[in-house]
C-alpha cells in the first residue's frame, strides 16, 4: 500500500525514518520495529506558505507524551489528512479513526498518539501556529475535532491538501498568501465548535468585531480604542474578548495589515512601487516597523519577499510618528 500511494517517495528504514519524523514533527516517542518489517517514509513540504509533512508508516505506533512536549515546546496545531490506508488518533481526551479523505485536527501541545492499521497509513500534515490561527478564526478549535471527507469544506481542503503533494516547488508563489486565507477559512468552516454559534453572547460580537477590524485596519489611526469605539464597547471589553480566545487586538490587526502589504507586493510584482507605500497602504505610519512585523510574518524582508519587485528607494518612515493608532 505504502509504495502505491507515493512512488516518488524515498523509503526509509526504520532508524532513518525516525530521526527524520522527529527533525520536522517535533519530538515523538516511537515503538522499535523491526527492519525487515519496517515500510514508510517522511517528505517537508510547503503547502501555500504552510509547513506540511508527508508521512507514511506501518506496524509501530506513534506517541507524544507529555515528556516529548516539554522537550521541544511546540505549540502547533496540525491539520491531519488520511491520504491512503486507516490509522487511529487520539489526542485531547478523544480517540477518532481515519479512513481516506477525512481530516482531524490535532492539538501539538497536547499529548497524540497515531496507530496505522495492519497495513500501514499515509497522512499529509499541514502544522499551523496557534495564536495566529486563532486570530484569524476568532475561535480557539479544540484538538481532535473530526470530519469525514463528504463535507463540502472537507472535500476542498483535501484536495488542496492533495495538490500540496503533487506540487514540485517548494518555493513561495505569489498565489500562496491568497491561497493560506482561503485555507484558513475552510479549517474554520470544519471545525467551528457546534456551541460557537449563537450560544454566548460574546461570540456574535466577536464576530462583529472580526468584520470592523477587516474593514478598518489599512487605516494608520485605527487601533483597538477606535475599534471600541466603532463596536460601541469598552477598550477593556474589546482586550478581553481576544485574551478569552487567547489572542489579542493588536495582534490580530498587524496580522491582516501583514497579509495585506504581502498581497500588494505580489500584485506588484510586474512594476516597481516603494516599499514605504505599500507600508502606508496596508496600515503602517513607519516603514521600519513594518519591515519588522513583515519579517517576522514571514521570514524575510519585504524587500525579498518573492515575486516582488520594490523600489528600495522608499525604505524609509512614512509618516514619522508612531504614537496614534495602531500602527
Amino acid at each position: 500500500m505504502l509504495h502505491r500511494d507515493n512512488p516518488d517517495a524515498t523509503r526509509l528504514d526504520f532508524e532513518a525514518w525516525r530521526t527524520l519524523f522527529r527533525s520536522t514533527c517535533g519530538q515523538y516517542t516511537l515503538e522499535r520495529a523491526e527492519p525487515d518489517a519496517f515500510a514508510g517514509w517522511v517528505r517537508q513540504l510547503s503547502a501555500f506558505g504552510f509547513s506540511a509533512v508527508d508521512v507514511a508508516w506501518n506496524k509501530n505506533r506513534i506517541d507524544r507524551t507529555q515528556r516529548d512536549i516539554r522537550i521541544d515546546g511546540m505549540d502547533l496545531y496540525g491539520a491531519v489528512f488520511q491520504v491512503g490506508g486507516r490509522s487511529t488518533v487520539s489526542n485531547n481526551g478523544q480517540t477518532v479513526q481515519l479512513a481516506e479523505g477525512d481530516v482531524v485536527l490535532v492539538d501539538k501541545a497536547r499529548p497524540v498518539s497515531y496507530v496505522a492499521d495492519s497495513e500501514g497509513a499515509h497522512v499529509l500534515c499541514l502544522q499551523f501556529s496557534r495564536r495566529p490561527l486563532i486570530s484569524h478564526l476568532g475561535f480557539e478549535p479544540q484538538g481532535a475535532s473530526h470530519k469525514r471527507g463528504g463535507t463540502p469544506a472537507g472535500r476542498l481542503l483535501y484536495e488542496l491538501a492533495l495538490h500540496a503533494l503533487k506540487r514540485d516547488e517548494a518555493t513561495f508563489s505569489p498565489a500562496d498568501s491568497y491561497m493560506q486565507l482561503a485555507v484558513y477559512d475552510l479549517v474554520g468552516a470544519l471545525f467551528v465548535p457546534d456551541s460557537w454559534a449563537g450560544s454566548r453572547p460574546s461570540d456574535k460580537l466577536f464576530a462583529r468585531i472580526h468584520g470592523i477590524v477587516r474593514d478598518r485596519f489599512a487605516d494608520p489611526d485605527f487601533g483597538p480604542r477606535e475599534l471600541a469605539a466603532d463596536a460601541g464597547i469598552s477598550l477593556r471589553y474589546v482586550h478581553k474578548l481576544f485574551a478569552e480566545r487567547e489572542s489579542s487586538c493588536l495582534e490580530f490587526i498587524y496580522s491582516l495589515r501583514v497579509d495585506h502589504a504581502a498581497h500588494l507586493l505580489n500584485r506588484r510584482s510586474g512594476k516597481a512601487w516603494p516599499l514605504s507605500e505599500i507600508a502606508h497602504a496596508s496600515g503602517f505610519r513607519d516603514y521600519t516597523h513594518f519591515a519588522r512585523k513583515f519579517r517576522r510574518r514571514f521570514g524575510h524582508s519585504p524587500g525579498s519577499h518573492p515575486g516582488a519587485r520594490v523600489q528600495h528607494a522608499g525604505d524609509a518612515p512614512v509618516h514619522g510618528s508612531t504614537e496614534n493608532g495602531a500602527s
